[in-house]
């Protein structure tokens, strides 16, 4: 499942019901106090069942009850609710009119301490006979169908989804209404029950921690690695609880044998319980440095480091790891106490994070340093109101832009004096890697990463601060560089644009690629080593990320035959992103002079890095 949207009413500073949509990389950013941090906290509630407190409430209204929603997406084809027959969220009316899985929690604060309800909101028939029937038991189910007259004997009567679809269909047209549907009443705990089994794993790091013993912000991610761990261990841990069980339960036969040898009459029956489920918490890890000083005794900026390549080596492990779990980072100010060159770093490993199908990120931010780096349609600018609530404004339009540069102060970096344009983030992923690998032996070559006088600026898919680059930087009349792809278009799909730039007066110039696209000019033996052992063969005219795509997944153990995802134009689009970026990052990084020298035999990447450094001043 993948989280789409949650909703905060009555909670801290957000009176009103309150809907955010949540992407793959989402950050929330706004001054200080604005209401950022309440999101992350609340999801922290919804998924580690935590519990509000009373002062929880929001202030600016009279409503005593806290809410807190989550919807859904990527939702399985097929769940087992109650019984060993598997139904579906479409088949049991479970979804909203989104058709997500919208789950709520509410807690009643009236009382000393809040009481929780458990409900999905959903599009559910309101016709009599059909509108609690999660709630009923076997027997309740089947004394409905023969209310109603139904044919018994084209139903399975020992599954109750089968019950249930039978007396739907006898209800035909079903009203639907959007209800809240209780979960934790009667029945409806089994669908409960089965459905927080499918929810993400959600893990909060926070900004401000004491520097203690189990210091949680280095504790966290060993904590939740313990955590992931023992969630895919369920299996072998409920072998271990039914064995457990099994022992102690021949104990208690023989020794109710004995007691019956002495006296039959004091005990016909010991049955062995657990007086609470297993708790599998016993595990605790500290972290030891150099010369025996445990980290959290040294500065928030070292602590901060090893967070962040945390998430450097989960973005690397989930990228080679099959079916993992699904997991939401949320990251409060990551940029605390970090140099901007690890900010960068941070921001690279989150976004790598973020680029797994079942992995999404959550951050908060009020910096324009790290605000800065994000992916402009990521941001969520959260704001107090003038009546002291919060609110939560998505980017849209370039006048949201404007707006969230100027309240966080992103502003263009003057020193630039060149502005090189390409199609998308893969590309400058690709010039940044080459270019830092040319300088040492080719010093006339631009390094996108280190010279602060050229700006790389994607057409599409920008982050806020190339965008402001764009925005702002465009109208001083800065010469231009435009780097175009070829593509298979005949003539190029950008041939307009590249002979309005060279048609300039002002030192402009643009190219585009003989070969198709950037990604052909790597070379054989770096897409190896940079994607696992992946070899494909390839000529500077092909798709080469499609082909790449196609031989990931014809690598992966027990994948489906290519050909079903080529019609699925929703997975191959995904396929072939992945690639495209694992290209243009991975096996750009394995790129040497030499091997550039061979893929490239015109020099025309070196030419082009060689003449941007020719125009700085």
């Amino acid at each position: 499942m993948k989280l789409a949207a949650v909703t905060l009413e009555n909670f801290r500073g957000y009176h009103h019901a309150t809907r955010i949509g949540i992407d793959q990389l989402t950050a929330f950013i706004g001054k200080n106090d604005a209401g950022k941090s309440t999101i992350l906290e609340a999801l922290e509630i919804f998924f580690n069942d935590g519990r509000p407190e009373r002062g929880d409430v929001c202030v600016h209204g009279a409503d005593s009850t806290i809410r807190i929603g989550c919807a859904f997406v990527n939702l399985p084809t097929e769940m087992v609710l109650d019984a060993v027959a598997p139904t579906s969220l479409t088949a049991e009316q479970l979804l909203n009119e989104n058709g997500e899985l919208e789950l709520v929690k509410e807690w009643d604060t009236t009382g000393e301490t809040p009481k929780e309800s458990i409900y999905a909101a959903a599009m559910h028939p309101t016709n009599a006979d059909a509108s609690d029937l999660l709630t009923l038991k076997n027997a309740d189910l089947k004394a409905r169908v023969k209310k109603l007259g139904i044919d018994q004997a084209a139903i399975n009567l020992t599954i109750n989804g089968s019950l249930r679809q039978a007396i739907r269909d006898a209800c035909q047209p079903l009203t639907l209404e959007r209800r809240l549907l209780p979960l934790d009443k009667e029945d409806a705990k089994k669908v409960w029950d089965q459905l927080k089994l499918q929810l993400p794993m959600y893990a909060i790091f926070r900004s401000d921690r004491p520097s203690q013993d189990g210091d949680e912000e280095v504790q966290n991610p060993l904590k939740f690695a313990i955590t992931q761990a023992l969630k895919e261990l369920a299996d072998d841990l409920k072998k271990i609880e039914d064995a457990v069980r099994v022992r102690a339960e021949d104990v208690a036969k023989r020794t109710l044998a004995k007691l019956n040898e002495m006296d039959s009459r004091l005990a016909s029956e010991l049955t062995p319980f657990f007086k609470a489920d297993p708790k599998w918490d016993v595990f605790k890890f500290g972290l030891m440095g150099d010369n025996g000083i445990p980290i959290n005794k040294r500065g928030s900026g070292v602590r901060r480091l090893i967070l962040l390549n945390f998430f450097r080596a989960e973005a690397e492990r989930r990228r080679n790891e099959r079916g993992a779990l699904s997991v939401i980072y949320a990251i409060e100010e990551p940029e605390t106490s970090q140099h901007p060159d690890n900010q960068r770093l941070l921001v690279q490993a989150l976004k790598e994070l973020a680029a797994d199908d079942n992995t999404q990120v959550l951050v908060t931010s009020h910096t324009p340093g790290l605000a800065g780096l994000l992916p402009s349609d990521s941001l969520r600018c959260v704001r107090k109101q003038s009546d002291g609530t919060a609110a939560v404004f998505h980017c849209e339009d370039e006048n949201d832009l404007i707006v969230i540069a100027n309240e966080l102060g992103v502003l263009p970096d003057r020193r630039v004096q060149v502005l090189v344009f390409v199609e998308g983030p893969n590309d400058i992923e690709f010039l940044e890697r080459i270019g830092a690998m040319l300088k040492s032996s080719m010093p006339n070559v631009v390094d996108f990463t280190s010279d602060t006088r050229v700006a790389l600026v994607p057409l599409g898919g920008s982050s806020l601060k190339q965008w402001v680059a764009k925005h702002y930087l465009r109208n001083l009349g800065l010469p231009e560089v435009h780097i175009y792809d070829r593509d298979d278009d005949t003539p190029p799909k950008y041939q307009g644009e590249y002979d309005k730039v060279n048609s300039r007066t002002d030192k402009s110039w643009a190219v585009i690629t003989t070969k198709r696209e950037l990604e052909n000019y790597l070379h054989a033996d770096a897409i190896a080593e940079g994607m696992d052992g992946i070899t494909v063969a390839f000529t500077g005219t092909c798709d080469l990320p499609l082909i790449v795509a196609k031989a990931v997944h014809e690598a992966s153990a027990g994948s489906k035959p290519w050909a079903d995802v080529l019609m699925d134009d929703k997975e191959l689009r995904n396929k072939v992103s992945q690639a495209k970026k694992r290209l243009n990052r991975d096996a750009a990084e394995k790129m040497t002079s030499a091997r550039l020298t061979q893929s490239d035999g015109a020099g025309e990447v070196s030419g082009w890095l060689t003449r941007i450094h020719g125009m700085l001043g």
